[in-house]
Order: structure tokens, then C-alpha cells, then sequence
């Protein structure tokens, strides 16, 4: 952040001065912007991801071919949202504050910026082209999921009980304190989300949320067990999936729902969804030792494999939960109902092969 630039946060208010300006600032101060063309990218809910193509002065030192900026959503609805969540000031304040704590790939932020309310901001990164964003309702294979899981355990390793997360107001808290906000909620929005998907999901899809909305209190308070930083929103479509030569294998992506969260939360939401059914049922447990092997490598030696596991079915809740919640929250589309749907129908999956029913 910079008192001497102007907070911008709208693509009508960039221009070719502020972009050399925040290059400067990132360490190229020879570097002089003469124009760009823009470019919408990525699939974000409650954000706008634009690719900036830049074009350099004859005078100017020699600079990035492109940056990427994150600004908030054009769409009331969304922007609302993230607005009352305070989305928008958390995933600034990690790039800030946090990200260089921990060991997971994320991409390079060149500048950061925020104003007083947390309503209006803008994060310009490095490009990761040309690596490729995983889709959620395609799914991925067992290999790019390795890939999650060992990048799940180098973000959740180097915090892991960490108790100076708690003094971080800014991020999400899950747990005890906002268990009756997360029930009430979930079950106010419940109504809206039969009625919206009832013809795209199977019966006992909508019976599964229906009863969960039951126990969804005693699930959310659910306090036991390692804390660390967590994602919130570990999901195929805020993953860049690359070559590892002229881009990185895995780098994640959208830090909106970041928070002081259970490590097993990820990792199911993650596996729950990003792998067809098929593929999850085969390889589950294998890709649950890759994320285990590379938790211990990494130093954490207080969590058994059979602890993993069973926290891995508590929270394999965790994507229903969302797809019945924020598919009510935010901006309708063709492509986010569609996700949301496929969502539901692969957890609800998930959520009946571990017979995690049988935890409450």
C-alpha cells in the first residue's frame, strides 16, 4: 500500500500512469506503461479477476508482459455480500499480513489496497499464465489432486496450532462463537435452495440438506481437534494448475474465505467434489496419506491418520454447506448454478459413502 497512489478499484479507473506507478512501487522503478488492453478471466463469484496486457514506453526498463488484477464484483447482489462478510478487507490483509508465513503456492502480489470501510479494493498479481484454472464441474484427475493435498498440507503445516491466530480479528473464526449465525442462516436460505435446484438434484440430494439442517448447529460448533490457517473455499475452480517449468504446478488462488479453520475441512471439501465420484471412492484414501506423509514431513507429528480420517467425515459437510448457502447469497448464473448443483450432488455422495450421518 501506498499513501502517494490512489486507491482504484473500478477498470474505468485505471490507467497506463497508475500501473507504472504500482510497478514502481514493487520494485521496477525504470519501468514506464504507455496503455494496455483488458481481459475478464476466471470464474469468481463475489470478485472480478482482470488480465491487464501492458505495453511499455521506448525509454521504459523491462517489465512483466501482463498482471492480473482482482477488484470487487460489479454485481449488487455479490458485492453485498462480500461486503457484509468483510470478504473484500480478508483476503487483502492475507497477501499483507499472512501469506508469506506459510509455504503454499500463491501468486506473487505486487501491490495491495483497501479503504477504511473494507467495500473497496484492489490487488494486482503476477500472471500465472500460462497455467490453466481448474473447473469444478469437470472435475480433476487423482494426480492434479495429489497436487491439492500436498498443497493443503504446506499451507496448514506452518500454523498449525498456532494460538497467535487467535489475536487476528480480521480473519474467519469458525466454531462455537459463530455456530448459531452459520445455523441460521443455513436454514433461512434452505427454502430458496429447494426451490431453485429441485430440478436439477436427485430427491434424496435435497432430503440429506433437509436433514441436515437438524444438526447443523451441533456441526458447526464442533471445537476439538488442530487449528491453522485454512482456505475455506478449497475448490478446483481457485486452483492454476500448470507445468512446473514455465509455470507452477499448483498455485492457489481467492483468499476471500480465509480463516483460523480445522485442516480436515479443506481437505474434504476439496476431495468431496473436485474428483467424480468413482474417482473419490478409489483413491481416497491414498490422496489422504499424500496430504498425511506431507503434513509430517513438514514437522506436525500430533494428528494420526485415523484422527485425519475421522475429522475427514465430520467435515465432509462442509460442501453441502456451502453450495445450499452461497448459492443463495450471491449473484445468480447459468455456471454458478450449475457449480452449486454439482456441488451438492457429489458431497451428498460423499456424505453417504462415509456413513457420516452416523456422527451426529
Amino acid at each position: 500500500m501506498s499513501d502517494s497512489i490512489a486507491l482504484a478499484s473500478r477498470i474505468e479507473d485505471f490507467t497506463p500512469e497508475w500501473i507504472t506507478q504500482v510497478l514502481a512501487a514493487s520494485g521496477l522503478p525504470g519501468v514506464r506503461v504507455q496503455g494496455f488492453e483488458s481481459q475478464s478471466i476466471g470464474t469468481g463469484q463475489v470478485g472480478e479477476n482482470i488480465r491487464l496486457s501492458l505495453e511499455y514506453g521506448e525509454d521504459s526498463t523491462e517489465g512483466p508482459e501482463s498482471v492480473v488484477l482482482k477488484l470487487p464484483s460489479v454485481h449488487a447482489v455479490s458485492r453485498a455480500t462480500a461486503m457484509a462478510q468483510g470478504v473484500y478487507k480478508r483476503e487483502v490483509l492475507f497477501y499483507t499480513d499472512l501469506a508469506h508465513t506459510l509455504k503454499i503456492r500463491t501468486p506473487r502480489c505486487l501491490y495491495a489496497d483497501l479503504d477504511s470501510e473494507g467495500h473497496e479494493f484492489v490487488l494486482v498479481f503476477e500472471d500465472m499464465a500460462p497455467a490453466e484454472q481448474g473447473d469444478q464441474l469437470a472435475g480433476c484427475n487423482v494426480e492434479q489432486a495429489g497436487l491439492a493435498m500436498r498443497e493443503a498440507a504446506r499451507m496448514h503445516a506452518p500454523r498449525w496450532n498456532d494460538p497467535a491466530l487467535s489475536g487476528l480479528d480480521w480473519l474467519a473464526h469458525p466454531g462455537p462463537d459463530t455456530a448459531p449465525l452459520l445455523a441460521g442462516l443455513y436454514r433461512s436460505v434452505l427454502p430458496g435452495f429447494e426451490d431453485r435446484f429441485k430440478d436439477r438434484l436427485e430427491p434424496h440430494v435435497l432430503s440429506l440438506a433437509r436433514r441436515f439442517g437438524d444438526q447443523i448447529g451441533d456441526w458447526a460448533g464442533f471445537n476439538e481437534g488442530p487449528r491453522c490457517v485454512a482456505h475455506g473455499d478449497y475448490r478446483l475452480d481457485n486452483m492454476l494448475f500448470g507445468d512446473d517449468e514455465s509455470s507452477a504446478a499448483l498455485c492457489v488462488v481467492d483468499w476471500q474465505t480465509v480463516g483460523q479453520g480445522h485442516p480436515a475441512g479443506d481437505v474434504a471439501y476439496f476431495l468431496g467434489a473436485g474428483l467424480l465420484p468413482d474417482a473419490r471412492r478409489n483413491a481416497e484414501r491414498e490422496l489422504l496419506d499424500v496430504y498425511h506423509d506431507e503434513l509430517t514431513r513438514a514437522g506436525v507429528e500430533d494428528y494420526s491418520t485415523e484422527a485425519l480420517f475421522q475429522d475427514y467425515r465430520r467435515f465432509s459437510f462442509s460442501g453441502l454447506v456451502m453450495a445450499v448457502v452461497a448459492s443463495q447469497i450471491v449473484e445468480a448464473s447459468e455456471r454458478g448454478d450449475a457449480m452449486f448443483a454439482v456441488m451438492a450432488e457429489r458431497h451428498a455422495e460423499h456424505i453417504v459413502d462415509l456413513n457420516a450421518e452416523d456422527i451426529f
